[in-house]
């Protein structure tokens, strides 16, 4: 009988998996190691369903975390985190929004009493928590003092003089904002140019201009003119008229390339006949090509030989010219 079983199982040694004298805090041999101290001033509390989050990027929890860990009144805009942490703009946003989205930040508008409007932000370090109702911790009450015998009182001892209360000086008045500085005033809209009026006008021309603006609603329906109208725009096209303008070309120069909708056909038809209008035809004399002016030179009688030539003035022609300077040479 006391000879050992060769065949059982070994006991397993203390401390493993699988024996009962197993203990949680045993250091593992692989995977996460912590080393752990006691935080006793300057630390925040972040619940894991922040820092295990398994829908939000690691910048949203890191700027989560960024953000519960400031004190209340802290400034938290883009701008500011983006010259705080080396990440863009364009990823800080998107971090806010997704905090947003999860419940740990609310942000919005609001306009203060006089008139400034801030983003205040909120942060929730529980979604779902309300504002309203969210408590801040307080410092625990005193302990209640046990009942005692009743002191024994002494003698009332002289009371002393009361000392003068301090006098506060009283709060700064509101300094009063700047007014915002009034508003330029609109330049008035410069005046249309004048209808161009005709130099010589005739009764037979107004009548022609009166019939050709009246005749425009057949060939644009929507320039259908009233005789008011009519009658303010004929010295204008009599004025065409006067430069010689064909009717076809004034009709044309009016009717083409029309806005649509249109919707003061009168005005349209002052500012184009009043921009449009052609130059005066040149005359015929205008036109000739100027004549180049001849200068005759009349003939002359030599006072030697009697030859004509031509000099403004009487005298010897070129030949007798030529032997006077030979004989004066030679005699010199």
């Amino acid at each position: 009988m006391d000879t050992p079983q060769i065949t059982a199982p070994p006991c397993a040694p203390p401390g493993s998996p699988g024996s009962l004298g197993f203990r949680s805090d045993v250091t593992p041999t692989s995977g996460l190691l912590h080393v752990n101290t006691r935080h006793i001033s300057g630390f925040t509390v972040i619940g894991n369903h922040l820092a295990q989050h398994c829908d939000l990027s690691l910048i949203a929890i890191g700027l989560a975390t960024h953000i519960q860990s400031l004190p209340a009144g802290a400034k938290v805009g883009i701008k500011i985190l983006v010259e705080r942490f080396p990440e863009s703009e364009a990823r800080i946003a998107a971090a806010l929004r997704e905090l947003e989205a999860m419940g740990y930040l609310h942000r919005s508008r609001v306009r203060l009493p006089d008139g400034q409007v801030i983003t205040r932000t909120i942060s929730y370090n529980r979604p779902g928590t309300d504002a309203r109702t969210s408590t801040t911790p307080q410092p625990p009450a005193p302990p209640r003092p046990r009942r005692t015998a009743p002191p024994r009182i002494p003698s009332p001892a002289p009371c002393p003089a009361p000392q003068p209360a301090p006098v506060q000086a009283p709060p700064p008045s509101p300094v009063p904002s700047p007014a915002p500085p009034p508003a330029p005033a609109e330049a008035p809209a410069p005046e249309p140019p004048p209808l161009p009026q005709p130099h010589a006008p005739t009764q037979d021309l107004h009548r022609t201009a009166a019939a050709l603006l009246a005749d425009l609603r057949r060939h644009a329906p929507q320039l259908a003119l009233s005789e008011s109208d009519i009658t303010a725009l004929t010295p204008g096209v009599a004025t065409w008229l006067e430069h010689d303008a064909h009717p076809d070309t004034i009709r044309h120069a009016l009717t083409t390339d029309l806005p649509v909708p249109l919707k003061h056909p009168a005005r349209l038809l002052r500012h184009r006949i009043t921009t449009r209008l052609p130059a005066p035809l040149p005359g015929t004399g205008d036109l000739a090509p100027p004549r180049r002016k001849v200068v005759v030179i009349p003939l002359q009688n030599c006072d030697t030989c009697e030859r004509a030539f031509r000099a403004t003035e009487p005298g010897h022609c070129r030949d007798c010219r030529a032997d006077q300077s030979d004989v004066m040479h030679r005699a010199a």
